[in-house]
C-alpha cells in the first residue's frame, strides 16, 4: 500500500508513520511523499531525513479547488492508495474527498464530535470537561466529521494548561501508535478483501463493513 502524508508543520505525527513503516508496523506499506503546503514546515527536512520524497505545493493566491487539484496530481501520479493528514491545516475541498473515498484518515486533537476545528484544547478548557483525548477518523466533506477509526481518552488536570494538555494528547497519538494502528487495519483489510468477498472484520472498530 503506498500512503501519502500531508502535513503543514513540524510533522510529528507524520515522523511516527515514516518510522513504523519503515519498522514493519504497518505492513506491506511504503511512504511515497510527504506533502506540505508550507515551504518552511520543519516536517519536510524530518521526511528527507528518512529518506521519503518531499513536495511543496503551496497555495499561492489560487483556489481550494485549484491548490487540491495539483496535490491529487502529485499523489495520483505516485499510485498513493491511503492519504494521511498529519498537521494538515487545511480543509479539504469535495474535490479531494471525492477524489480519494473512504481512503483519507486525519488526527484530531479531541473525542470528536467534541471540538471540531482549530484550538481543540482551548474548546475543551472553555466546556469544562474532564475528558478529552484524540481521534482518528475517515475524512468527508464536512469539518473534522466522517466515520471515526479510533479514539483514546487524555484526562484534564486541574494544573493543565493549553501548552501540557496538548503535550500529552500528542504522546497518545504517539505512544498508543493510534494513527499506525488506523493504517495497519487499513493495509490488512485490504489483503483480506481479497479471501474474504471483499467483506473484512476490523478488529479495532467492531464492525463489517464492505470495501469493493
Amino acid at each position: 500500500m503506498k500512503i501519502g502524508i500531508l502535513i503543514s508543520g513540524r510533522g510529528s505525527n507524520m515522523v511516527a508513520l515514516v518510522d513504523a513503516v519503515k519498522s514493519g508496523e504497518i505492513p506491506a506499506s511504503e511512504v511515497a511523499v510527504v506533502i506540505s503546503d508550507k515551504a518552511d514546515a520543519a516536517g519536510l527536512a524530518k521526511a528527507s531525513e528518512r529518506g521519503v520524497e518531499t513536495v511543496v505545493v503551496e497555495r499561492s493566491g489560487r483556489s481550494r479547488v485549484e491548490h487540491d487539484a495539483e496535490i491529487i496530481s502529485e499523489l495520483t501520479k505516485r499510485g498513493v492508495e491511503l492519504v494521511c493528514l498529519a498537521g494538515y491545516m487545511r480543509l479539504l475541498s469535495p474535490l479531494f474527498v471525492q477524489a480519494f473515498p473512504n481512503k483519507i484518515i486525519n488526527i484530531h486533537p479531541s473525542l470528536l464530535p467534541a471540538f471540531p476545528g482549530l484550538d481543540a484544547q482551548r474548546q475543551a478548557f472553555e466546556a469544562g470537561v474532564k475528558i478529552t483525548g484524540c481521534t482518528v477518523h475517515y475524512v468527508d466533506e464536512l469539518l473534522d466529521h466522517g466515520e471515526v477509526i479510533l479514539q483514546k481518552e487524555v484526562a484534564v488536570l486541574d494544573d493543565d494548561t493549553d501548552e501540557t494538555l496538548s503535550a500529552r494528547i500528542l504522546e497518545q497519538e504517539h505512544t498508543q501508535s493510534m494513527s499506525k494502528r488506523s493504517e495497519s487495519w487499513f493495509a490488512n483489510k485490504k489483503l483480506r478483501c481479497l479471501f474474504d468477498s471483499c467483506y473484512c472484520t476490523a478488529k479495532t472498530i467492531f464492525m463489517r463493513r464492505e470495501i469493493c
